[in-house]
C-alpha cells in the first residue's frame, strides 16, 4: 500500500508536465514567439491536454479509489502516451497507449459497477468508454476534429455522472432522473451518426450538450451550497459558471457544426467547453480531489477566487475574438487563460504549504 501511495507523485508529476507542455503548444499555436523543443509539440496540443493531463488524473482518483494496484496500469499508460508525444514518438505509439489506458478506466467502472451497480457509476463508465472509442479513432488516423467530439463526452459524461451522485441529497424525482438520461441518450446517439454523417450527428449531439447544462444548472446541488461560505460557496460558483460555459459551447457548436474543423468558431466551441467547463470543474473539485490522492492539506483560500475570474474573463475575450474573427482578442484572451491556470496552480501550491504549516503549530 505504502509503494501504491509513493507511485501516485510522480504520475501526477507527469500528469502536471503534460498541462505545462499543453499549454506552451497552446501558446505557438496562438502565434506567440516561442521556442519548439519537440517538432509537433504545437499539433499535439489536444492530445497531451486530453489524455497526457486530464486522462492521467482521472485514472489515477479512481485508482486510489478503488484501492487495488492493477488500476494503476490506466494513469502509467496515460502518462507514457504524453511522453510519447513529448519524445515525438511515430504513429500510432501514442494513441494505442492512450487507448490502452482508456481500457483500463473502462475496466475500472466495470468492477465498481459489478460492487455497486448504480445509474451514475454507469454513466461515468459510459464516459470512459467514450474516451476508448475516441482513442480508437485517434489509433485508426482519423483527424482530431473527428475524436474531440468522443473526447468532450468523455469528459463531460464523466463529470455529469459525478454531479448526478450528488444529486441523491436532493432526492430528485423519476422524471428529471429520466431527463438527465434522455440528455445522455441523445448525445450518444449524435455521436454515432457523426460517424456517418459527422454534421447532422455532431448538430445533435450539442443540441443534448444544451439539454444537459440546462438540467445541471436546475438540479444540480449548487444552488443549496453557493448559499453557504469558504469552500461549499467557492466549488459552487465555479460548478455553476461551467455549466454556462457548456451551455455556450453545446449552442456554439451547433451553429457551427459545419465548420468544425479548424479556425476561429472551431477555437471558440473547443474552449468554451474544455476551459469554460471542464477547468472550471477542477478549479471546484481540486481542493477536495489532491488531498484525496496525495493525502495533503489544500485549505480553501479567497484567492482562489483570481484564478477561477482570470479564467472567465479571459475566456470572454478569446471567444468574443473568435466569434468577430478579432486575432487580437483570441491570442492575448488565450495567454490570459494560460495565466489563469498557472495562477491556479500556484495558489494551489501556496494553499498546501499552509495547509503543512497549520499542522506544524498544531501539533
Amino acid at each position: 500500500m505504502i509503494s501504491l501511495k509513493l507511485s501516485r507523485f510522480p504520475l501526477m508529476a507527469l500528469a502536471a508536465l503534460s498541462l505545462l507542455a499543453a499549454l506552451w503548444a497552446g501558446l505557438v499555436r496562438l502565434g506567440w514567439d516561442l521556442p519548439v523543443p519537440v517538432l509537433n509539440l504545437p499539433a499535439n496540443h489536444g492530445p497531451l491536454m486530453i489524455t497526457g493531463f486530464l486522462g492521467t488524473l482521472i485514472c489515477l482518483e479512481r485508482s486510489v479509489a478503488l484501492m487495488r494496484s492493477w488500476p494503476y496500469g490506466g494513469p502509467l499508460l496515460a502518462a507514457m502516451s504524453s511522453l510519447a508525444l513529448l519524445a515525438d514518438m511515430p504513429l500510432p505509439a501514442a494513441p494505442l497507449l492512450a487507448t490502452a489506458a482508456s481500457l483500463f478506466l473502462v475496466a475500472i467502472f466495470v468492477v465498481l459497477c459489478r460492487q455497486h451497480l448504480s445509474d451514475f457509476l454507469l454513466t461515468m463508465g459510459l464516459g470512459a468508454f467514450l474516451w476508448f472509442v475516441g482513442n480508437l479513432l485517434w489509433s485508426a488516423g482519423y483527424p482530431l476534429s473527428r475524436v474531440v467530439p468522443w473526447w468532450i463526452g468523455f469528459l463531460v459524461i464523466t463529470i455529469a455522472g459525478e454531479r448526478l451522485e450528488l444529486s441523491r441529497l436532493t432526492r430528485l424525482s423519476v422524471i428529471s432522473r429520466a431527463a438527465f438520461h434522455v440528455c445522455v441518450g441523445v448525445f450518444l446517439l449524435g455521436l454515432a451518426i457523426s460517424l456517418w454523417a459527422f454534421g447532422s450527428g455532431l448538430r445533435l449531439s450539442a443540441i443534448a450538450l444544451v439539454a444537459l447544462a440546462l438540467w445541471l444548472l436546475r438540479f444540480d446541488i449548487a444552488w443549496r451550497t453557493v448559499r453557504h461560505v469558504g469552500l461549499p460557496r467557492f466549488m459552487a460558483v465555479c460548478l455553476l459558471s461551467g455549466y454556462l460555459w457548456l451551455g455556450i459551447g453545446g449552442l456554439l457548436c451547433f451553429l457551427f457544426a459545419d465548420l468544425f474543423t479548424s479556425g476561429h468558431y472551431y477555437d471558440a466551441v473547443l474552449h468554451a467547453i474544455f476551459l469554460g467547463f471542464v477547468f472550471s470543474m477542477i478549479f471546484a473539485h481540486a481542493p477536495i480531489i489532491f488531498p484525496s490522492i496525495t493525502e495533503l492539506a489544500m485549505p480553501f483560500r479567497r484567492a482562489f477566487y483570481g484564478h477561477l475570474g482570470l479564467l472567465h474573463v479571459s475566456l470572454l475575450l478569446r471567444v468574443g475574438g473568435d466569434l468577430t474573427l478579432w486575432a487580437g482578442g483570441k491570442k492575448w484572451g488565450g495567454l490570459l487563460n494560460v495565466l489563469s491556470i498557472v495562477l491556479f496552480l500556484v495558489n494551489n501550491i501556496y494553499s498546501v504549504r499552509a495547509g503543512q504549516a497549520e499542522e506544524r503549530e498544531a501539533q
